[in-house]
């Protein structure tokens, strides 16, 4: 016969046992969606810049196109932007803008740094558009939007990350806040609608692909030689390296200086006639004793002729 309690306990394993097993299917299902989420997530990550992706190739120009230094043939050092097209494709642009303003501080910081560098640069050059469009096409100078109290930068109007940011935010506050991605060369991929400005890339930045798009920025940028020369005993460099030294002057690869930043690319660096430099050139920038001259910016609009 059996006593209360060895009923009791059968009763209890056997509730045990259900528990156990029930818990197993709720782990088993939520893992289960889960996994079928991941390539969702994954892929929304991959496809949320394609559409101004589009955009960009639609309406950017290469213009200039050399020979670097190495013998890299650049299809365009630099661009122009087709504003009235964008502007016909507004409707497209500010759906983009709206897909940047829903991704959530939580989702941002659950992607890898290049991820969101990418976010980043795009979203800053996107709405450095998207202001322009406010006035063009009467203006000549992003400069022209605003008066003396409130520049173009400080203007907050971006909703981004949970909060209504300026262009100042996104880049100083952002792309370059220190200790969190550390990377010169977002340097040569903003653009602030300006042809001193480096070109504007015919595609958006991806996470993926981040380092590359970078290297063929600065590299593209360097060898437009109406903006960076070398003339046997200056380097006439971009504004943009003064303006920003100290972030060509922190620990990046093997370089802690401007000038040993620009070595490293020494070999994207062409003469004023365009043709390249030769070993002794290349050595004596590497050596670091040369002078540098810091070239006037151009404010002009960077819009198509």
């Amino acid at each position: 016969m059996f006593s209360m309690n060895t009923i009791t306990l059968k009763k209890s394993g056997a509730i045990s046992k259900r528990v156990s097993k029930l818990a197993s299917r709720l782990v088993s299902s939520a893992m289960g969606v889960l996994l079928l989420a991941m390539p969702v997530v994954a892929h929304a990550e991959a496809s949320l810049h394609e559409a101004y992706s589009v955009m960009l190739a639609k309406y950017v120009v290469p213009i200039n196109p050399v020979t670097s230094g190495d013998g890299v043939e650049i299809k365009g050092t630099s661009t122009q932007v087709n504003y009235a097209g964008f502007k016909s494709s507004q409707t497209e642009l500010n759906a983009y803008l709206k897909s940047l303003s829903a991704v959530s501080k939580d989702t941002f910081e659950q992607w890898d740094k290049n991820t969101q560098l990418a976010f980043l640069i795009n979203a800053y050059n996107a709405y450095t558009i998207d202001l322009i469009l406010t006035r063009y096409p009467d203006l000549t100078s992003i400069r022209d939007i605003g008066g003396f109290f409130s520049s173009p930068w400080k203007q907050a109007f971006a909703p981004l990350l949970g909060e209504k940011r300026s262009l100042d935010d996104i880049e100083h506050g952002l792309i370059r806040e220190k200790g969190v991605y550390n990377e010169p060369r977002i340097h040569f991929a903003v653009n602030c609608a300006s042809i001193g400005c480096p070109a504007l890339r015919e595609e958006a930045y991806v996470g993926d692909k981040l380092d590359e798009q970078l290297e063929q920025q600065t590299v593209r940028f360097l060898s437009d030689n109406s903006r960076n020369y070398y003339d046997g005993n200056t380097l006439h460099i971009s504004k943009i390296f003064s303006w920003y030294k100290e972030d060509f002057e922190m620990k990046w690869r093997d370089s802690a200086s401007l000038a040993g930043f620009i070595a490293q690319h020494d070999d994207a660096l062409l003469f004023k006639d365009g043709s390249p430099l030769d070993d002794s050139d290349i050595k004596a920038i590497m050596s670091g004793n040369i002078d540098i001259e810091f070239l006037d910016y151009n404010w002009a609009l960077n819009d198509q002729e």
